[in-house]
């Protein structure tokens, strides 16, 4: 910028010292001639670069996953194929599914085999309410007629000790009582283990029997959901619009659900476009500020922008204890990300991950200045025509 206006100042320096002799070239017009350009410049410099900062290092960004299985397993299919678009929904690749769909069919008979021994349960606390009715009834009963057969034995022992009555008849009356009493010890037994069945209960109330029967069920309907859920793990499908780089897979080879062992990398359409500024540079800038930038996969191209956000916080500024804010390599130290976003008629212009380029961004201070900028800024992506290598 400074050149070119350097080279045009030159120019008519040239023809009003030199061509037309307009004026005279002392010692008096020359230290004029010298002082005003370096005055302009660095007073054109300084507004300029608040109000309608540039930058060198605009670059291109674009969010990129690492593709990993969440399950391990033989590849079967890969469809698609390495640097050729995808769309969000389309399949990547697909895993032997054989081995988790038997796994599906021995989480649904293991399942099975569960509720019926829910059933069961319920049918053994139905016997036990039964056997307690049954118990308590017969219990009543017997100690009556035990009741009655004790008032018998001792009638006959009164009538044999007399020698009016029979004394096989006392025998069988003291062996009727011994009789029902060991049934009435058994029936009472019955009901208290009866009662002890049905007062096993958790906390809400519930027989305990029936109540584990229940929480095997629910550990058979998660592990039947486990099995299910990695069945629908084997097809893996693009997260995003994108392409796929780094392939890894072919058909046959084995994918791992090993974290550090990616298949694929799949890059995303989605993209930040960042220009890096000095920190005395962005105090002007707004979201929404419109910005223009040159990328040299374009040249001779300006694209419009608008500015999204200034990224107030990078990897530079972290302590150790907090987590991970964005980096973006290499980032110079001193320096803060601007987030531009395509705008206009270049809003869909594609721009490949990694381009780079340069720009500018026009804030509310010193627009006068801004033609300046765009000026400049369209010369040198000009430039960007020229390819200087030798071989």
């Amino acid at each position: 910028m400074e050149l070119l206006f350097l080279i045009a100042y030159s120019f008519f320096a040239w023809l009003i010292f030199f061509k037309f002799k307009w004026l005279p070239w002392n010692i008096t017009t020359q230290v004029i001639t010298i002082t005003i350009p370096l005055f302009l410049i660095a007073i054109v410099i300084l507004l300029l670069n608040i109000g309608a900062p540039s930058s060198t290092d605009v670059r291109v960004l674009n969010y990129v996953v690492q593709v990993v299985p969440r399950v391990t397993g033989r590849v079967i299919e890969v469809p698609v194929e390495p640097n050729r678009p995808v769309k969000k929904g389309e399949v990547l690749f697909k895993i032997d599914p054989v081995p988790f769909e038997l796994e599906v069919k021995a989480a649904e008979a293991n399942l099975v085999q569960m509720r019926a021994k829910l059933l069961t349960a319920r049918a053994n606390q139905s016997a036990y309410e039964e056997q307690l009715k049954g118990a308590t009834g017969k219990k009543e009963a017997t100690a009556a007629r035990l009741d009655l057969a004790r008032k018998r034995a001792a009638q006959y022992r009164e009538l044999a000790a007399t020698g009016a009555g029979n004394r096989f008849d006392f025998e069988q009356a003291e062996t009727d009582v011994q009789n029902l009493s060991d049934e009435l010890t058994a029936l009472a037994a019955s009901e208290s283990q009866a009662k002890a069945k049905l007062a096993a209960k958790t906390k809400e109330g519930e027989q305990d029997e029936v109540a584990q029967a229940r929480a095997q069920i629910a550990q058979a309907e998660a592990q039947l959901g486990d099995a299910k859920w990695k069945v629908e793990q084997t097809v893996f499908y693009a997260p995003a619009d994108g392409t796929v780089i780094n392939m890894q897979l072919r058909v046959g080879s084995v994918a791992s659900q090993l974290v550090m062992n990616p298949v694929m990398t799949f890059v995303e359409n989605e993209q930040w476009l960042i220009a890096t500024y000095m920190q005395n540079e962005v105090r002007e800038v707004k979201p929404g500020d419109e910005a223009e930038v040159a990328m040299k996969m374009y040249p001779g191209r300006v694209i419009k922008c608008k500015v999204d956000s200034v990224v107030w916080a990078t990897a530079q500024g972290q302590l150790p204890i907090s987590g991970n804010l964005p980096n973006l390599p290499p980032m110079p130290e001193g320096r803060l990300a601007v987030k531009l976003m395509l705008d206009g008629k270049d809003k869909d212009l594609f721009l490949a991950a990694g381009a780079r380029g340069q720009g500018a961004i026009y804030t509310g201070y010193g627009e006068i200045f801004h033609i300046i900028r765009k000026v400049f800024l369209r010369v040198s992506s000009k430039l960007d025509w020229l390819i200087l290598k030798l071989h």
